[in-house]
C-alpha cells in the first residue's frame, strides 16, 4: 500500500512545494502542519488576507482528510495514512489533500462535489444555509459543510480524481487553488 499512496503522492505534485506530507493522519499531526503553515507562510511574506484565507482552506482539508479517511484494514493499531500539500503556482496557492475512500463511498462522493461546482456563488450561499439548517450531523462531525465552505472561501472549482487501488478502495485527491 505504500507504494500505492506514493504514486498517488507524486501526482499531487504542482508548483512550489511549500509543505509536504505523506503518511500518517492524526491529531497532533495536523496541528503540527497547521503550525509549521503559518510559520512558512508568514516567513515567506504573504499578504494577511491571502495567508487568513490560506490558512481557514487549509483547517477545513485537513479536517476533511482527518475525519474521513477510511483504513483499509479493520486493525485498529493500523494508522490512518493520507497526504498533503501545499504549494505555490502562478495563479495563487493550491493546496491538495490525499486519502484511501471506501468505492461505496466514492459515487456520493463525486456527486456532490459534482453539484457543489454547479451553483454559482450566491447558489453555493443558500445551499450552505440549506444543508447547516436540515442535514443531519454525521458520527465524524458535519453534515457535508466542509466542501461547501471550502468553495465559497476559495471562489473556485474542486478538482477530484478517484485512483483505483483495489476492489474495495480508491485513493481520493481532492485539489483546491487559492487565488492570490
Amino acid at each position: 500500500m505504500s507504494d500505492f499512496i506514493s504514486k498517488c503522492y507524486a501526482k499531487m505534485h504542482s508548483g512550489d512545494v511549500i509543505v509536504a506530507y505523506k503518511g500518517e493522519i492524526n491529531a497532533n499531526i495536523i496541528a503540527d502542519t497547521l503550525g509549521l503553515v503559518e510559520a512558512k507562510l508568514s516567513h515567506e511574506m504573504v499578504e494577511n488576507l491571502i495567508r487568513k484565507k490560506l490558512y481557514n482552506v487549509m483547517v477545513e482539508c485537513l479536517q476533511n482528510l482527518f475525519h474521513h479517511v477510511d483504513k483499509v484494514s479493520l486493525s485498529e493499531s493500523e494508522p490512518k495514512m493520507g497526504a498533503f500539500i501545499l504549494s505555490k503556482t502562478n495563479d495563487g496557492y493550491r493546496i491538495a489533500t490525499g486519502n484511501l475512500v471506501r468505492n461505496d463511498k466514492s459515487n456520493a462522493l463525486k456527486e456532490k462535489i459534482d453539484k457543489i461546482n454547479s451553483l454559482s456563488k450566491e447558489e453555493l450561499k443558500e445551499f450552505y444555509k440549506f444543508v447547516l439548517n436540515n442535514q443531519m450531523f454525521s458520527e465524524k462531525g458535519g453534515g457535508g459543510l466542509g466542501l461547501i465552505d471550502i468553495a465559497r472561501k476559495t471562489g473556485n472549482k474542486l478538482n477530484y480524481e478517484f485512483t483505483p487501488y483495489n476492489d474495495e478502495y480508491s485513493f481520493f485527491n481532492l485539489s483546491v487553488l487559492v487565488s492570490e
